[in-house]
Formats: structure tokens, sequence, C-alpha cells
């Protein structure tokens, strides 16, 4: 069974063809700049790359339909027909209440897309145009919505509520979501499958945990960062909020300020609203304190070369509220017994590992130095033999986590 999955962007679309009988990635790509005077697009399969093509895409329309005439393309392709594509699933991102699960898309799913837009107006209508360049191609091919939002709505009501007068959740919705539903999930299940395949090799009780047993906190780590508190299989509780916006400092958003400074720098300082977005969204997080980039690879690289006091002092602040939430959450929890990374950042990052995990102890935490330096893309595990908890660094794969889901969906 293949499964094509599509995240489309307002400007883009980033596409996977997975073969869920091994697992296997058939083709992958991106197309960026849809719309624009000259569009990119990028393909690949084992046996043929396309990179970074310049050429013009009007719509998202035209874009599904270059990627399919490629993945069927008898030099480059990968599969003879489209109906050899079972199902699409699409990674969408704001279903506010309405699903806490994957669905199969149809007229009352986009009616409830469309009636989110409101709360994701970047995301959701660039989803909706996703979804019916699909239905234009593929008619007769089933689609399947994983959202961001779904693992979220496990949170219970002191989590999710915002301390705002309660009209303004009960007749505007405007509470708590979360994002990286589909990633934490993933790592979740990915990192308790593999300590119980280290207790079948070490017969050691510490890993015969099921998931619905543990409590884990995962942090996801990209340029967009988020960290859930997920007790016994459910996320109790996530740094993102009604937006992407909230919670850790990222890449180039702000995350947790006093919100009055918004007010302060559109009534003090003469910057319009439009402005002030742009400066919280855009210009703030790693890039704004740096002054240098967000890219955790060149603030690492003007640590080490150039001792860059400012890189040092915006590291500083990111890993200190990672640390921060981390503890809020266990004791959210009362405990933690996994720590996960992933994401990016979180990833391929050593240095921020070391720097978020010190001086933990007091909650029996204790990175292993000399194993907190194997770069690879399989789970490694940062435990010392003195930490109570279990520390990992799991790769995501939210594309096969939709993939998955899409097939349940199906065959259901």
């Amino acid at each position: 069974m293949k499964i094509l999955v599509l995240n489309c962007g307002s400007s883009s679309i980033k596409f996977q063809l997975i073969n869920m009988v091994d697992k296997s990635l058939l083709a992958e790509g991106i197309i960026e700049r849809i719309g624009e005077t000259m569009a990119l697009y990028t393909y690949k399969s084992e046996v043929f790359t396309i990179k970074k093509k310049e050429m013009v895409i009007d719509n998202h329309e035209i874009g599904i339909k270059l990627i399919l005439e490629n993945l069927m393309d008898k030099s480059s392709g990968v599969i003879a027909n489209v109906k050899e594509i079972a199902a699409v699933g699409h990674r969408l991102v704001h279903a506010g209440e309405y699903y806490s699960d994957a669905v199969q898309i149809n007229e009352d799913v986009m009616d409830k897309l469309r009636d989110c837009c409101a709360l994701a107006p970047l995301h959701n209508p660039a989803n909706i145009m996703g979804v019916e360049a699909v239905k234009s191609a593929m008619p007769d091919t089933p689609q399947c919505g994983v959202f961001d939002t779904a693992f979220h709505q496990t949170m219970p009501a002191k989590a999710y509520l915002y301390p705002l007068p309660i009209e303004f959740y009960e007749k505007n919705k405007i509470r708590r979501y979360g994002f990286h539903g589909t990633s934490h999930k993933y790592v979740s299940m990915k990192a308790v499958e593999y300590l119980k395949n280290q207790y079948i090799n070490q017969s050691s009780e510490r890993f015969a945990k099921e998931l619905t047993d543990l409590k884990i906190i995962s942090c996801h780590l990209g340029n967009g960062a988020s960290i859930t508190a997920i007790k016994y299989g459910e996320s109790v509780d996530t740094s993102m909020g009604l937006t992407p916006l909230e919670g850790l400092m990222m890449g180039t958003r702000c995350g947790d300020i006093d919100p009055a400074i918004v007010v302060h720098l559109v009534k003090q300082l003469g910057y319009s609203i439009d402005e002030t977005n742009n400066i919280i969204n855009k210009k703030s997080g790693m890039i704004g304190l740096s002054q240098i980039s967000n890219d955790m690879r060149e603030i690492e690289n003007a640590i080490k070369e150039n001792n860059d006091s400012r890189a040092i002092q915006a590291l500083d602040v990111y890993a200190y509220r990672i640390k921060k939430y981390i503890g809020a959450y266990s004791a959210a929890m009362n405990g933690v017994d996994i720590i996960i990374f992933t994401g990016g950042v979180g990833e391929n990052m050593s240095l921020l590992r070391e720097m978020v995990l010190s001086e933990m102890e007091y909650l029996g935490i204790k990175l292993d130095q000399e194993k907190n330096k194997i770069f690879n893309s399989e789970i490694v595990d940062l435990t010392s033999k003195e930490s109570k908890v279990i520390i990992l660094k799991v790769p995501t794969n939210e594309e096969l986590m939709i993939a998955q889901e899409t097939v349940e969906v199906i065959n259901c």
C-alpha cells in the first residue's frame, strides 16, 4: 500500500510517497514559491533527482499535477499510474475542538476546516487549497487529515483555559490548542517501542513499561519549538497555545513574553499591528537576540569559532526556557520517566542538550556526556548510569506518522 503525504503551505507543497508494506520512502520533494514569478521544484527518488528547478507554478492544483506526473514518469517515476496511491494523507494545522484523531476528509470536515480559518489564517486556507487540488487531480482517491492540534485535545481545562473573561472561550474558542502534535505522538510511541526492545535484550525492568504507564516530556526543537507533557499516553499540557507563537523561544518567534509588550510597541513606540506581528513572529527569538541567524548551526559556529557574546547569550536564554518547562511539566505530572529530544535542533545539537540538562540532579536527571556526542540518525539513549530519568534522542518522522494514521482511517 502506497500513501502520498502532503504538507501544503500558502506558497509551498512538501510531499512524500511512502510504501507502507516496509515503511520505505519511494520519493519526496518540495515546491516552493507557488504563485510567484518563478517557483522552485525539488524531487528525489532512488533513480532520479531534480534540485531546485526554476519553473512557473501558478497554484496548488498545477503543483499537485506536476508531482503526480513525476511520480508516474517512465524515467523518473516510482509508480505506473495514480491508482497505485491508496490514499493521500494531509498534514492539517487547526481543527479547533472538532477532532482528536485523524479523519477521512469529506464536506463536513472541509466545513470545519473553513470554520477554523480564523484560528489559523496562514495555514488552514493553504490546507484547504491542497485538499481541493488533490480532489481535482485524483477524484477517486480517499483523502485523510491528520491535525497538528488533535493529539492535544486530551488536555484538561486547567491546562487549556486562559485566565481571560470566560466568554472569550465560550463564544470565540480562545484557548490553548497546541501544535506539533503528530511529532510528539510519534516520538513518544517510538521511545516506548525502543525501550521495550531494550528490555527484551537486557531483561531490565526499567524498560518494560507500556506507554500508558509512563510520564514523558517530549521536546520538539526546530525553527519552531514546543514541549509536551505526555502522561500515560495522553497530552496533558503543551507549550504552544492559541497559535504557535506561545511557549519556547524559537528561531524567529519570541515565545512567552509579557503581553503588555505588544501594547507598548503599538501605543508607546508607534509600531502598527502588522509591524508588531512581524517583529514577534519573524524578527525575534534566536535571530532577534543573536543578530546572527535563526539557524542553530550558525549560532553554534559563532560560539565555537568566535566566542560571540550575543550568540552565547541567545543560546543561554533558549536553553534556560526549555529547562523551566521541563521543571514545570515534571511538577504538573508529579514526576517524569522519560525526556525526549527531537526535531532538527533537538536531535543534532549536543551542546544544547548539555545546557538544558545541566544542574537537574534534583529531578534525578543526569546526561551521559559521551553518549551525548554520538551523531547519527537513529534513536540514542543518552542516560547516565546515575540518572533516574531516561533521556533519549528520537528522530521524528511526522510524514510516516501521517501515513500510518491514514492507513488506519481508510481500513476502518
